[in-house]
């Protein structure tokens, strides 16, 4: 069998994990697809951004699952060292405040022994408080889980693209798939709005449509996702309390439970909800008064001082799609020969896409009888963005000695350098960006992300972006809109 032509189906963090791990390999040509106009843009945009400890799975009942998530946990720190993406491994405390919460949380001491997961034990109150602060009075004990981490989830897919952009795999973003075609009981490629795409193997990591891609490909006809909502509360920097370990309360059979962390990016966020919608419902990310309430009462059980409203700089909603059962839905098919599935890929789906990926790579490997080659050339390694805070000012006046642009700060709220949009700009195109947005600029560059909320960038964002592309100020794209501003025209005061 010669080489094969594999088409990924969603740039999230599983199908950006998939077309990494297969560009390893000189047996197959990998094309990833997008019908978001960037990366990252779907179910991995608005998570908690957590790699979990995995001692909430049960192997019993989701042995894959836990699998995975144990495994992924465990790839992530070789792949943020890797990649350049912000992480952090704080570990988190799973807390109690009834004698009834208590009695399910240490189920979870149990599980973890059964999964493997090191370090996880029950705490009482008095260690709690001495471990974590910031906790609630309300608090009686809990569990903690030391291997729990976070990252930043929208730059960990820009990074995993941009890597595998860098061996050899082509990107097509604005491309949606319709149909799965096949042929003779074979993958032969899929229908897009671009056209035709002609693919070996087609790989289903499309997220909240990939029910859809799987029943277009004529399997799995009973399998449906169900979009979950999570609302989440985002506030600024400089809060009076912040935990220093990830913290949330005891899980119910829908939900991890409510999360108090501090991102990568040094905000406290609170969140999320749970929330099932009707299906046809996958593009509602609206918030609600009530989803808000209901994050701050029940953070009230966790942090000893909740901010007040006035802290709050965004609030907002992710989905995540819920499969029948809770189970991810990998494997691999004979009818038709070359369709895979990634589908229904819930949490902790994040934690677990490295693994997530190495698995399909065995299931692709096995099921076509592919005996791989690995490329000699082969680049583990991405370098993020350079930037200036955090930096000397000895280190600066060197960047701005060798780039000029490097001294002109654009974002206050994050420190953002005209040098460093500009070289997102430039990171964008390379992967295929055809449509830069400010959004896409504020996922690389922070710009826009601070206290602001980019009220005072955002027209300086935008202006370098016309400027750079040669575009009119009005036509610069927010998300999918034109931004619709332009410069004032200049007054005429008559005379010959």
């Amino acid at each position: 069998m010669g080489r094969l032509r594999v088409l990924v189906v969603g740039a999230g963090v599983v199908g950006a994990s998939v077309a990494r791990v297969l560009s390893r390999y000189e047996n197959f040509e990998v094309t990833l697809v997008e019908k978001e106009p960037d990366v990252g843009w779907g179910v991995s945009k608005a998570n908690t951004s957590i790699i979990h400890p995995c001692h909430e799975e049960d192997p019993g009942q989701h042995p894959l699952r836990a699998r995975l998530c144990l495994e992924g946990n465990r790839a992530w720190r070789q792949w943020v060292r890797d990649l350049d993406i912000p992480s952090a491994w704080p570990g988190e405390i799973m807390v109690y405040t009834t004698p009834e919460e208590e009695r399910e949380a240490l189920k979870y001491v149990k599980l973890a022994e059964a999964n493997g997961v090191e370090g996880v034990r029950a705490l009482d109150k008095n260690e709690l408080m001495r471990l974590e602060p910031s906790v609630s009075p309300e608090a009686i004990g809990g569990v903690y889980a030391p291997t729990a981490g976070l990252i930043s989830p929208f730059e960990a897919v820009v990074a995993i693209v941009e890597n595998a952009v860098d061996n050899g795999v082509r990107v097509m973003l604005e491309t949606e798939v319709v149909d799965v075609k096949t042929r003779g009981g074979r993958v032969v490629g899929v229908e897009t709005n671009r056209g035709f795409l002609e693919a070996d193997i087609v790989v289903n990591a499309a997220g909240l449509q990939a029910d859809y891609i799987s029943h277009k490909a004529g399997v799995e006809r009973d399998f449906y996702i169900t979009p979950r909502k999570g609302q989440y509360v985002l506030f600024d920097e400089d809060v009076p309390v912040k935990p220093g370990r990830i913290l949330h309360t005891t899980p119910t059979p829908k939900t991890k439970g409510l999360y108090a962390i501090v991102t990568v990016h040094g905000n406290l966020m609170l969140g999320p909800t749970a929330e099932d919608l009707p299906r046809d419902a996958r593009d509602d990310f609206s918030t609600t008064p009530e989803g808000v309430d209901y994050i701050l009462r029940e953070a009230g059980r966790l942090l000893r001082e909740v901010p007040g409203r006035d802290r709050v700089i965004r609030v907002f909603a992710g989905l995540r799609p819920e499969p029948p059962g809770g189970a991810w839905l990998i494997k691999a098919y004979q009818d038709p020969w070359g369709f895979v599935n990634a589908a229904g890929i819930r949490s902790p789906g994040l934690t677990a896409a490295p693994a997530i990926a190495e698995y399909i790579l065995t299931l692709i490997s096995r099921e076509y009888d592919v005996k791989l080659v690995e490329k000699k050339g082969w680049m583990p390694f991405r370098r993020g963005i350079t930037r200036i805070k955090g930096r000397s000012a000895e280190e600066i006046d060197e960047l701005v000695r060798l780039n000029p642009d490097y001294g002109e700060v654009v974002c206050y709220c994050k420190m953002v350098s005209k040098a460093e949009v500009l070289e997102a700009i430039e990171r964008m195109k390379k992967i295929g960006v055809k449509t830069i947005t400010l959004d896409g600029l504020k996922f690389r560059a922070y710009v826009g992300f601070g206290k602001c909320q980019g009220s005072f960038c955002r027209p300086r964002i935008a202006r370098i972006v016309s400027e750079a592309l040669g575009v009119p100020l009005k036509d610069v794209v927010v998300k999918k809109a034109a931004y619709g501003v332009g410069d004032v025209k200049p007054l005429w005061r008559g005379g010959a």
